[in-house]
């Protein structure tokens, strides 16, 4: 027979466990978070050092550890189309000690990648965006356009024989060039380059007449006049008054941008990946860190790990189109 005390008592531990069952989070994050993290962090970021990554990557981080209370160690590890450190991370054990930050693009292009040991959506965990910049359009200073429509009147009267230059065969500006094709029914040629860098260098040049790709790596020769800038995919602040692709009815192009994220291997524990997600928003908000992105012409970009993994998703989505439709494989 039950006492009044272990009525109560009973009635009580009832009433703690329908409260659990109800938030069934309360317990890990508070066991979980508190401790993490309790040494330092590895952040693989898949690029060379520079770039439009890179400077940002290393930034953001400082400003992690002072807000997590443990460094993190940067280690660039370039290669294989980013899958190199991708491929780390995604093997590596998900306790949050291992992270990946990267341009969002890397997720189409292992859509090209059939022997990959890793799936490219599956096998991460968002952690949330950190900056963004537009994709621009941009064309030689001697091509003889000033509008885009006069670009595909141009291109039309001389089919293959306009270049176009991009970082590599499966890099989104690669894509949106044959996206740009697709839409318009121009015949652009694609020449890949191993990197942004050697791409730009030639369009400078003019051995290749246009490229379409992320605004910090051409606006610097677009106000230096030896390029001319056609349409963003996006307006942002502080950008030239140039219109945008949807302006010119090829809506396809919205959203079409350069993404940085913070992933972390699938399975990372829910407190652990919300704990870095709290932190990132907190960092982008300092002052400091918002500026040393809008040097590098970005802007600070906050989604959340759901919105993040949708985003990723869509994109992947929306590539897979263009990869059918130009026949595009990479190189065994």
């Amino acid at each position: 027979m039950h006492t009044p005390t272990k009525r109560r008592f009973l009635k009580q531990l009832t009433g703690w466990a329908a409260a659990g069952l109800a938030t069934p989070l309360v317990v890990p994050m508070a066991v979980a978070a508190p401790t993490y993290p309790d040494r330092p962090i590895k952040l693989i970021i898949p690029f060379p050092p520079g770039g439009s990554v890179d400077p940002i990557a290393r930034v953001l981080t400082t400003r992690l550890g002072d807000i997590l209370g443990q460094a993190f160690v940067v280690d660039n590890r370039p290669g294989g189309n980013t899958a190199i450190g991708a491929g780390m991370v995604a093997k590596a054990p998900p306790d949050g000690y291992t992270l990946l930050f990267t341009a969002a693009s890397t997720h189409v292009i292992h859509t090209l990648q059939t022997s990959l040991p890793y799936d490219s959506i599956k096998d991460f965990a968002p952690v949330g965006t950190a900056s963004r910049s537009s994709y621009m359009l941009a064309v030689h200073k001697d091509v003889p356009v000033k509008t885009l429509p006069e670009l595909i009147a141009y291109a039309k009267a001389r089919p293959g024989q306009l270049n176009y230059g991009s970082s590599g065969t499966g890099n989104s500006n690669h894509l949106a060039g044959e996206l740009f094709n697709i839409r318009t029914g121009v015949k652009i040629v694609h020449v890949p380059y191993k990197g942004g860098a050697p791409a730009l260098q030639d369009l400078v040049a003019g051995r290749v007449q246009m490229m379409i790709t992320n605004v910090p790596l051409l606006q610097p020769q677009v106000d230096a006049g030896t390029l001319r800038a056609l349409a963003y995919t996006s307006q942002q602040p502080g950008m030239p008054p140039v219109p945008t692709f949807s302006q010119y009815g090829l809506t396809d192009f919205d959203g079409i941008e350069s993404l940085n994220v913070l992933l972390a291997p699938a399975g990372t524990p829910e407190p652990i990946i919300a704990k870095l997600s709290a932190a990132m928003q907190k960092a982008l908000a300092d002052p400091e860190v918002k500026r040393t992105i809008e040097v590098q012409k970005q802007n600070v970009f906050y989604q959340s790990p759901a919105e993040l993994g949708q985003r990723m998703r869509a994109d992947r989505d929306k590539y897979v189109e263009v990869i059918d439709k130009a026949n595009i494989k990479l190189a065994p």
